[in-house]
């Protein structure tokens, strides 16, 4: 069985945790920002959770980091 390649993209992107579940980052921060309210912005800063639907498309993104 060869080794099997990470996603490089996802790996820049995603991190686990230590119980197993993926982190990421939220989208609309990064332009058109004077529109959106200060409680808005400010609550996309904190990293939000890969939906569980998800976690297998995950496992063969990133294959060594659970």
């Amino acid at each position: 069985m060869p080794k099997l390649k990470t996603h490089r993209g996802a790996n820049k992107r995603f991190k686990v945790t230590g119980t197993g579940k993926v982190l990421r980052s939220k989208a609309f921060k990064s332009h058109i920002l004077t529109k959106k309210s200060r409680k808005r912005k400010r609550n996309l800063r904190h990293p939000g959770l890969v939906f569980e639907g998800e976690m297998t498309n995950m496992h063969g993104l990133l294959p060594y980091a659970f």
